[in-house]
Protein backbone atom coordinates (compact mmCIF):
# COMPACT_ATOMS: atom_id res chain seq x y z
CA UNK A 1 0.00 0.00 0.00
CA UNK A 2 2.57 2.75 1.15
CA UNK A 3 4.62 1.25 -2.34
CA UNK A 4 1.42 2.54 -4.67
CA UNK A 5 1.47 5.47 -2.42
CA UNK A 6 4.97 6.40 -3.10
CA UNK A 7 4.31 6.21 -7.07
CA UNK A 8 1.27 8.05 -6.77
CA UNK A 9 3.63 11.11 -5.52
CA UNK A 10 6.52 10.35 -7.10
CA UNK A 11 4.30 11.16 -10.40
CA UNK A 12 2.51 13.70 -8.91
CA UNK A 13 6.00 15.56 -8.18
CA UNK A 14 7.21 15.03 -11.67
CA UNK A 15 3.91 16.52 -13.41
CA UNK A 16 4.45 19.58 -11.39
CA UNK A 17 7.96 19.67 -12.05
CA UNK A 18 7.27 19.22 -15.87
CA UNK A 19 4.72 21.94 -15.50
CA UNK A 20 6.88 24.72 -13.32
CA UNK A 21 9.61 23.86 -16.40
CA UNK A 22 7.35 24.68 -19.27
CA UNK A 23 6.21 28.26 -17.50
CA UNK A 24 9.65 28.98 -16.71
CA UNK A 25 11.45 28.44 -20.23
CA UNK A 26 8.02 29.52 -22.10
CA UNK A 27 8.37 32.98 -19.72
CA UNK A 28 12.09 33.33 -20.94
CA UNK A 29 11.42 33.00 -24.36
CA UNK A 30 8.57 35.90 -24.29
CA UNK A 31 11.60 37.64 -23.11
CA UNK A 32 13.87 37.10 -25.77
CA UNK A 33 11.28 37.49 -28.17
CA UNK A 34 10.21 41.31 -26.74
CA UNK A 35 13.52 42.02 -26.72
CA UNK A 36 14.28 41.75 -30.45
CA UNK A 37 12.19 42.37 -33.17
CA UNK A 38 11.42 40.62 -37.35
CA UNK A 39 12.80 43.74 -39.49
CA UNK A 40 9.40 46.03 -40.88
CA UNK A 41 8.37 44.10 -44.07
CA UNK A 42 8.09 46.70 -45.65
CA UNK A 43 11.99 47.60 -45.80
CA UNK A 44 12.95 43.93 -45.74
CA UNK A 45 10.76 41.22 -47.23
CA UNK A 46 11.85 42.17 -50.98
CA UNK A 47 15.37 41.14 -49.98
CA UNK A 48 14.24 37.53 -48.63
CA UNK A 49 15.85 34.23 -49.48
CA UNK A 50 12.98 33.24 -51.27
CA UNK A 51 12.73 36.48 -53.43
CA UNK A 52 14.63 34.07 -56.28
CA UNK A 53 12.15 31.03 -55.64
CA UNK A 54 10.90 30.64 -59.25
CA UNK A 55 15.18 30.08 -60.32
CA UNK A 56 17.18 26.60 -59.60
CA UNK A 57 19.99 27.52 -57.30
CA UNK A 58 23.51 26.93 -58.57
CA UNK A 59 26.85 26.81 -56.50
CA UNK A 60 29.56 27.64 -58.82
CA UNK A 61 33.25 26.69 -57.90
CA UNK A 62 34.05 29.68 -55.99
CA UNK A 63 31.43 29.23 -52.94
CA UNK A 64 32.89 25.71 -52.07
CA UNK A 65 33.99 26.02 -49.19
CA UNK A 66 37.82 25.68 -48.38
CA UNK A 67 40.06 26.95 -46.17
CA UNK A 68 42.36 29.70 -47.13
CA UNK A 69 44.72 31.94 -45.32
CA UNK A 70 43.46 35.17 -43.56
CA UNK A 71 44.48 38.60 -45.15
CA UNK A 72 44.60 41.06 -42.29
CA UNK A 73 42.83 44.16 -42.84
CA UNK A 74 45.14 47.16 -43.22
CA UNK A 75 45.89 49.08 -40.49
CA UNK A 76 45.80 52.88 -40.10
CA UNK A 77 45.59 55.22 -37.31
CA UNK A 78 42.92 56.09 -35.27
CA UNK A 79 41.60 59.54 -35.19
CA UNK A 80 39.41 61.12 -32.62
CA UNK A 81 35.81 61.37 -33.44
CA UNK A 82 32.67 63.07 -31.35
CA UNK A 83 30.96 60.39 -29.09
CA UNK A 84 28.00 59.08 -30.87
CA UNK A 85 24.91 59.95 -29.98
CA UNK A 86 21.89 57.90 -29.97
CA UNK A 87 18.65 58.68 -31.81
CA UNK A 88 15.93 60.79 -29.98
CA UNK A 89 12.10 60.18 -30.05
CA UNK A 90 12.05 63.19 -31.94
CA UNK A 91 14.35 62.12 -34.83
CA UNK A 92 12.65 58.90 -34.84
CA UNK A 93 9.51 60.71 -35.31
CA UNK A 94 10.94 63.12 -37.84
CA UNK A 95 11.95 59.72 -39.88
CA UNK A 96 8.58 57.59 -39.78
CA UNK A 97 7.19 60.90 -40.86
CA UNK A 98 9.26 61.51 -43.52
CA UNK A 99 8.72 57.60 -44.48
CA UNK A 100 4.88 58.02 -44.49
CA UNK A 101 5.15 60.82 -46.48
CA UNK A 102 7.48 58.83 -49.43
CA UNK A 103 5.50 55.89 -49.22
CA UNK A 104 2.27 55.51 -51.31
CA UNK A 105 -0.78 54.25 -49.96
CA UNK A 106 0.29 50.57 -51.10
CA UNK A 107 3.42 51.24 -48.22
CA UNK A 108 5.85 51.42 -51.00
CA UNK A 109 7.82 54.08 -52.12
CA UNK A 110 9.28 52.27 -55.28
CA UNK A 111 8.24 49.66 -57.66
CA UNK A 112 10.50 48.28 -59.98
CA UNK A 113 10.70 48.44 -63.87
CA UNK A 114 10.63 46.37 -67.02
CA UNK A 115 14.36 46.89 -67.04
CA UNK A 116 14.50 45.09 -63.46
CA UNK A 117 12.40 41.83 -64.97
CA UNK A 118 14.84 41.47 -68.11
CA UNK A 119 17.43 40.66 -65.94
CA UNK A 120 17.32 38.01 -62.89
CA UNK A 121 21.04 36.75 -61.84
CA UNK A 122 21.64 33.44 -60.67
CA UNK A 123 22.08 32.57 -56.92
CA UNK A 124 23.30 30.33 -54.25
CA UNK A 125 22.37 30.12 -50.13
CA UNK A 126 25.86 29.54 -48.33
CA UNK A 127 23.89 30.35 -44.13
CA UNK A 128 26.37 31.84 -42.02
CA UNK A 129 26.99 29.98 -38.74
CA UNK A 130 24.72 30.89 -35.97
CA UNK A 131 27.50 32.45 -34.13
CA UNK A 132 28.06 34.90 -36.42
CA UNK A 133 24.88 36.80 -36.51
CA UNK A 134 22.50 37.70 -34.04
CA UNK A 135 18.41 38.98 -33.41
CA UNK A 136 17.67 42.97 -34.38
CA UNK A 137 17.14 44.94 -30.92
CA UNK A 138 13.80 46.65 -30.23
CA UNK A 139 15.74 48.26 -27.08
CA UNK A 140 19.64 49.65 -26.75
CA UNK A 141 21.74 48.54 -23.99
CA UNK A 142 20.14 51.24 -22.03
CA UNK A 143 16.70 49.99 -22.14
CA UNK A 144 15.55 53.11 -25.30
CA UNK A 145 13.46 51.96 -28.15
CA UNK A 146 15.29 51.84 -31.46
CA UNK A 147 13.55 52.93 -34.66
CA UNK A 148 15.64 53.54 -36.87
CA UNK A 149 15.09 53.34 -40.56
CA UNK A 150 16.91 50.48 -42.06
CA UNK A 151 20.16 51.76 -43.95
CA UNK A 152 22.22 49.33 -46.66
CA UNK A 153 26.13 49.33 -46.45
CA UNK A 154 28.33 48.07 -49.37
CA UNK A 155 31.31 46.28 -48.75
CA UNK A 156 33.69 44.39 -50.55
CA UNK A 157 35.58 41.07 -49.33
CA UNK A 158 39.33 41.87 -49.33
CA UNK A 159 39.98 38.24 -50.61
CA UNK A 160 38.15 35.47 -52.76
CA UNK A 161 34.39 34.69 -51.99
CA UNK A 162 34.90 31.35 -50.94
CA UNK A 163 37.44 32.72 -48.30
CA UNK A 164 34.92 35.02 -47.09
CA UNK A 165 32.40 32.33 -46.93
CA UNK A 166 34.59 30.03 -45.38
CA UNK A 167 34.93 32.71 -42.40
CA UNK A 168 31.12 33.48 -41.97
CA UNK A 169 30.14 29.33 -42.19
CA UNK A 170 33.23 28.97 -39.17
CA UNK A 171 32.00 28.98 -35.54
CA UNK A 172 33.85 31.84 -33.61
CA UNK A 173 32.96 32.51 -29.76
CA UNK A 174 35.05 35.65 -29.40
CA UNK A 175 32.73 38.78 -30.38
CA UNK A 176 35.87 40.25 -32.10
CA UNK A 177 35.94 37.39 -34.51
CA UNK A 178 32.94 37.18 -35.45
CA UNK A 179 31.46 38.41 -38.98
CA UNK A 180 28.92 38.47 -41.86
CA UNK A 181 27.18 39.81 -44.51
CA UNK A 182 23.89 39.71 -45.39
CA UNK A 183 24.16 39.16 -49.15
CA UNK A 184 27.43 38.71 -51.15
CA UNK A 185 27.75 39.19 -54.98
CA UNK A 186 30.35 37.31 -56.90
CA UNK A 187 32.21 38.37 -59.62
CA UNK A 188 30.47 37.01 -62.10
CA UNK A 189 27.74 38.57 -60.39
CA UNK A 190 26.04 35.92 -58.66
CA UNK A 191 23.89 36.48 -55.45
CA UNK A 192 25.19 34.77 -52.40
CA UNK A 193 22.83 35.11 -49.64
CA UNK A 194 24.39 34.59 -46.05
CA UNK A 195 22.29 36.00 -44.00
CA UNK A 196 18.53 36.50 -43.78
CA UNK A 197 17.85 40.34 -43.85
CA UNK A 198 15.52 40.01 -40.67
CA UNK A 199 19.09 39.04 -38.71
CA UNK A 200 21.47 41.37 -37.26
CA UNK A 201 24.77 40.51 -39.70
CA UNK A 202 28.10 41.66 -38.03
CA UNK A 203 28.93 43.99 -41.07
CA UNK A 204 30.10 46.94 -39.30
CA UNK A 205 32.09 47.58 -36.00
CA UNK A 206 32.37 50.75 -34.13
CA UNK A 207 30.04 52.60 -37.00
CA UNK A 208 28.18 55.69 -37.13
CA UNK A 209 25.40 56.74 -40.09
CA UNK A 210 25.12 60.38 -40.82
CA UNK A 211 22.44 61.28 -42.71
CA UNK A 212 18.85 63.65 -43.60
CA UNK A 213 18.50 63.17 -39.43
CA UNK A 214 21.57 63.51 -38.13
CA UNK A 215 24.08 60.88 -36.70
CA UNK A 216 22.45 57.53 -36.02
CA UNK A 217 24.21 54.01 -34.62
CA UNK A 218 22.64 51.79 -31.94
CA UNK A 219 24.61 50.34 -28.76
CA UNK A 220 23.68 46.57 -28.27
CA UNK A 221 26.71 45.35 -26.80
CA UNK A 222 27.90 47.02 -22.97
CA UNK A 223 31.48 45.45 -24.04
CA UNK A 224 31.45 47.10 -27.68
CA UNK A 225 31.69 50.22 -29.61
CA UNK A 226 27.83 51.55 -30.58
CA UNK A 227 27.32 50.36 -34.45
CA UNK A 228 24.98 50.51 -37.53
CA UNK A 229 24.49 46.64 -37.60
CA UNK A 230 21.12 46.42 -35.52
CA UNK A 231 19.08 48.71 -38.42
CA UNK A 232 21.90 47.41 -41.76
CA UNK A 233 21.47 45.29 -44.69
CA UNK A 234 24.98 44.48 -45.61
CA UNK A 235 25.72 43.99 -49.17
CA UNK A 236 29.31 42.43 -50.22
CA UNK A 237 31.13 42.64 -53.49
CA UNK A 238 34.00 40.15 -54.20
CA UNK A 239 37.03 41.89 -54.47
CA UNK A 240 38.85 41.73 -58.19
CA UNK A 241 42.13 39.71 -58.18
CA UNK A 242 44.34 42.27 -57.89
CA UNK A 243 43.27 44.10 -54.99
CA UNK A 244 43.62 40.74 -52.89
CA UNK A 245 46.50 41.43 -51.10
CA UNK A 246 46.57 44.80 -51.13
CA UNK A 247 44.05 46.22 -48.83
CA UNK A 248 46.76 48.84 -47.98
CA UNK A 249 45.80 50.40 -51.23
CA UNK A 250 42.79 52.92 -51.54
CA UNK A 251 41.89 51.59 -55.30
CA UNK A 252 42.26 48.24 -57.66
CA UNK A 253 40.72 47.56 -60.86
CA UNK A 254 37.17 47.96 -59.52
CA UNK A 255 33.97 46.04 -60.12
CA UNK A 256 32.76 44.02 -62.84
CA UNK A 257 29.40 45.41 -64.71
CA UNK A 258 27.60 42.45 -63.99
CA UNK A 259 28.18 42.67 -60.69
CA UNK A 260 27.14 46.29 -60.30
CA UNK A 261 23.59 44.54 -62.00
CA UNK A 262 23.37 42.00 -59.64
CA UNK A 263 23.64 45.02 -56.92
CA UNK A 264 21.76 47.52 -58.29
CA UNK A 265 18.76 44.67 -59.14
CA UNK A 266 19.32 42.91 -55.29
CA UNK A 267 18.84 46.53 -53.89
CA UNK A 268 15.87 47.72 -56.59
CA UNK A 269 13.76 45.17 -54.33
CA UNK A 270 14.19 46.94 -51.30
CA UNK A 271 12.41 50.52 -50.21
CA UNK A 272 15.55 51.92 -48.54
CA UNK A 273 15.91 55.23 -50.19
CA UNK A 274 19.52 56.30 -52.54
CA UNK A 275 20.23 58.57 -49.45
CA UNK A 276 20.42 55.55 -46.88
CA UNK A 277 22.22 53.27 -49.14
CA UNK A 278 26.30 54.02 -47.90
CA UNK A 279 29.72 52.20 -47.33
CA UNK A 280 31.64 50.76 -44.92
CA UNK A 281 34.37 53.33 -45.40
CA UNK A 282 31.79 56.34 -44.82
CA UNK A 283 29.96 54.80 -41.32
CA UNK A 284 33.24 53.24 -39.71
CA UNK A 285 34.75 55.31 -37.01
CA UNK A 286 37.60 53.06 -36.29
CA UNK A 287 39.98 54.37 -38.99
CA UNK A 288 40.90 51.47 -41.18
CA UNK A 289 38.13 50.60 -43.26
CA UNK A 290 37.62 51.59 -46.88
CA UNK A 291 35.97 49.54 -48.30
CA UNK A 292 34.50 49.28 -51.77
CA UNK A 293 37.02 50.53 -52.64
CA UNK A 294 37.20 52.10 -56.64
CA UNK A 295 33.18 52.02 -56.30
CA UNK A 296 31.66 54.04 -58.91
CA UNK A 297 28.31 55.54 -57.30
CA UNK A 298 27.00 57.07 -60.80
CA UNK A 299 27.22 53.75 -62.64
CA UNK A 300 25.79 52.23 -59.71
CA UNK A 301 22.84 54.51 -59.07
CA UNK A 302 21.97 55.06 -62.78
CA UNK A 303 21.15 51.17 -62.85
CA UNK A 304 19.56 51.23 -59.68
CA UNK A 305 17.10 53.78 -61.21
CA UNK A 306 16.29 52.09 -64.35
CA UNK A 307 15.56 48.80 -62.45
CA UNK A 308 13.09 51.02 -59.51
CA UNK A 309 11.33 54.21 -59.87
CA UNK A 310 9.34 56.01 -57.48
CA UNK A 311 5.68 55.29 -56.75
CA UNK A 312 5.02 59.08 -56.91
CA UNK A 313 5.40 60.81 -60.12
CA UNK A 314 4.69 57.74 -61.86
CA UNK A 315 2.29 58.30 -65.00
CA UNK A 316 -0.78 56.01 -64.76
CA UNK A 317 -0.84 52.51 -66.10
CA UNK A 318 3.04 53.31 -66.90
CA UNK A 319 3.67 50.09 -69.03
CA UNK A 320 7.70 50.85 -67.89
CA UNK A 321 6.95 49.80 -64.47
CA UNK A 322 6.13 46.87 -62.34
CA UNK A 323 4.74 46.19 -59.00
CA UNK A 324 6.50 43.34 -56.74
Amino acid sequence: MLSSWGKRLTLIYLVLAACIFTIWTGANRSRVQDNSFVANNANWSPAQITLQSQTTPVVPPQTKITPSPAIKSPTAKKTPTAKPKQQTKSQAKSQSKQLQKTQAPSGKAFQTTRSFKNYTPRYAIALAHRNNYGERYSRDVNGLPVTNQPIIVLHETASTASSAINTFRTPHTSDSKQVSYHALITLNGMIIYIVPPNKRAFGAGNSIFTGPFGSETVKTNPNLPPSVNNFAYHVSLETPRDGIGNNHQRTHSGYRDVQYRSLAWLLAQSQVPDDRITTHRAVDRSGQRIDPRSFDFNRFFNLLHSYRQPVFGQKKNNPQTNNV
